[in-house]
């Protein structure tokens, strides 16, 4: 049996964005099993005391520049600090990620939320509109339309409401968050982590 990992995310955050690449890499190099479970961020913020970006103290906001200028130079990834299209709703672009799991399975799921991710942070393209969603979809290799209308079935809906009600179940209490063999670990700068428990039999 192949170890599985739940990869809670979501598609606006910087931090997702800055891990996705190197996570996916390792799932694939220990033949790990990801289970992609795009959430809402802000209904768990509110019931884990995470504040949005604009209500955190200001020492905070500041910080958190800096953190993601250190993290994007030492990852040698292209990163726009403060990207013109934030902060953006991920509900949209979620679903289609979702979509896209149902429609092409889970690496085509996997390879669209890179595609989101760098889209706001490196690209500055507004994800929270739904021609820019199907402009990416179609830049992947997907009829952009036709994933775009199915994001927005009840069917992707209840997925998305329930990955986000397990999340919350979980502890999870900001993206990304990986879970191996029931443990939660929080933020891409725990993949080092995420790594030896991929390497436990």
């Amino acid at each position: 049996m192949a170890k599985v990992c739940e990869y809670y995310l979501a598609p606006q955050s910087p931090w997702t964005y800055l891990g996705h690449e190197r996570f996916v890499a390792l799932a694939k190099q220990y033949g790990v099993q990801v289970d992609i479970r795009p959430f809402d961020l802000g209904k768990v913020f509110n019931v884990s005391g995470g504040l949005p970006l604009a209500k955190r103290a200001p020492q905070r906001q500041a910080y958190r520049l800096v953190e993601l200028k250190r993290w994007s130079e030492h990852l040698q990834m292209p990163m726009t600090l403060q990207p013109k299209f934030f902060p953006v709703p991920g509900d949209p672009a979620a679903k289609l990620i979702i979509a896209t799991r149902f429609a092409h399975g889970t690496d085509a799921a996997l390879t669209i939320a890179g595609a989101i991710m760098r889209a706001v942070w490196a690209e500055e393209r507004n994800i929270g509109d739904m021609d820019t969603l199907a402009a990416i979809a179609l830049e992947c290799g997907h009829d952009g339309k036709a994933l775009l209308k199915s994001s927005e079935t009840a069917s992707v809906q209840t997925e998305y409401d329930r990955y986000t009600e397990e999340a919350i179940a979980a502890n999870v209490f900001g993206s990304p968050w990986y879970v191996v063999d029931g443990e939660g670990y929080w933020g891409q700068d725990r993949l080092d982590f995420v790594e030896r428990a991929f390497q436990k039999h």
